[in-house]
């Protein structure tokens, strides 16, 4: 398997320096790519760079996945108009070691000469004082060259300016390079297209600190063909910690995908070949209705994230809501779960006493709660046959529901007409 081709078919490459193709195809090279530790937990915005480095793996190579546990504490100026929060060490390290364990769900880190390789640039900056760096490092670099970098042109020109803590940052991440290089026979960076500069700085270090040769490779920028941030929904980032993002809501991500931006992601974020994926977009320009490409997209990016178990449950949760499974598959799910299930729909909370005296349909939805604005639209509703609590439509406006409804001894789950739902929480 040839790295640079893979990443061109799959649309993926962006930028190449020149020679850096020669090196990958003389043998074993070693590669890095920064990962942010602003959270204990990588989003979907950090899968396309995680993915390069299973296909640089996959093509015989050595994957070095640098934490950033010094320059977490600095803030990348590229691509933001306004300076991050600087981290302290105890949040850094919970952050560490949540990326670290995600990203051994993807690289190999035990399969002999590229095996892939966790390391941390605040090992070497922890003892590396400021008289130092700049006695070390910063007489290489010129502070014109720094100043030609777009990430710098922007913040300067912009309202808020740049501090020094920042207008340093590519030092730090040249200096990274240069170690890795000196230390870990590292001769490639790679990275988004936005960290072109950062990453021409490093092989700059390289060449007049250390006399050597390095290289640089980026990639593209994940969009959306609308225009809006990939990766982020009305609630936010979809991350991969199923405690932050559950596994059905992150498979519904992948599987509301648009026509057109699937046929770019199931290239981008799969590992299937490229006559499979021809075979999928034939299948789907010919039936588009049945999203052939959504599915089989959501479906391997899912299981490769959570597994095959949270697959499963993911699927059974859109039948159950958007289908016909029945009120019992609640039972499998722990209290979060449901919880996440129903992200997004409309909840009430009530007092357990108010059940357990028993209380009629009626005033449970337009009194107790507000699934109704008055009882009689609740009613008429009911009569119509409108109406279920727990997946059986409602036979009476008077019929009585107390505690023994409850699923899990704390839900019921309402729905209005075919596709409005409302969660009842009993505390």
């Amino acid at each position: 398997m040839n790295f640079v081709e893979e990443l061109r078919w799959r649309g993926m490459l962006h930028d190449i320096m020149p020679g850096t193709e020669e090196l990958l195809n003389k043998g074993t090279t070693s590669g890095y790519i920064g990962f942010d530790p602003t959270a204990d937990s990588l989003h979907v915005g950090s899968l396309a760079q995680i993915m390069t480095m299973i296909h640089f793996q996959r093509a015989g190579h050595k994957p070095l996945a640098l934490i950033g546990g010094a320059t977490g504490m600095v803030g990348d100026p590229s691509g933001k108009s306004a300076e991050r929060n600087l981290l302290s060490e105890n949040v850094l390290q919970q952050n560490l070691a949540g990326i670290k364990a995600q990203l051994e769900k993807f690289l190999d880190f035990n399969s002999g000469a590229n095996s892939a390789q966790m390391v941390n640039n605040f090992d070497w900056f922890k003892n590396f004082t400021f008289l130092d760096f700049i006695r070390e490092v910063g007489k290489h670099i010129t502070v014109n060259y720094m100043m030609a970098k777009d990430s710098v042109k922007k913040r300067l020109e912009g309202e808020t300016g740049m501090s020094f803590t920042e207008f340093t940052y590519q030092l730090v991440q040249g200096y990274d390079f240069y170690y890795l290089w000196k230390h870990n026979d590292c001769k490639l960076q790679m990275g988004g297209s936005d960290q072109w500069g950062n990453i021409v700085t490093g092989t700059e270090l390289v060449r007049r600190k250390g006399g050597g040769e390095a290289f640089a490779l980026t990639t593209q920028l994940i969009k959306k063909s609308d225009g809006s941030k990939f990766g982020k929904t009305e609630g936010g980032n979809i991350w991969l910690d199923p405690a932050k993002t559950s596994p059905y809501k992150f498979y519904q991500f992948w599987l509301n995908t648009s026509d057109e931006d699937a046929k770019t992601y199931i290239r981008i974020f799969t590992l299937f070949d490229e006559p499979t994926i021809k075979d999928l977009e034939a299948e789907q320009d010919a039936a588009p209705h049945l999203r052939v490409l959504q599915k089989a997209l959501a479906k391997d990016i899912t299981i490769r994230v959570h597994g095959e178990a949270e697959y499963e449950k993911a699927i059974k949760s859109s039948e159950f809501l958007f289908g016909n499974t029945g009120i019992e598959f609640l039972n499998e799910l722990n209290e979060s779960e449901v919880i996440g299930l129903f992200e997004g729909v409309p909840n009430f909370t009530i007092a357990l006493a108010d059940l357990q005296a028993g209380v009629n349909a009626t005033d449970l939805l337009a009194a107790n709660t507000a699934v109704f604005t008055s009882k009689g639209e609740a009613k008429k509703m009911i009569q119509g046959g409108g109406v279920a609590i727990n997946k059986l439509k409602i036979a009476s406006p008077e019929s009585v529901y107390n505690q023994e409804a409850l699923i899990g001894g704390k839900f019921l789950v309402i729905q209005k007409g075919k596709k409005n739902y409302f969660l009842i929480i009993v505390e």
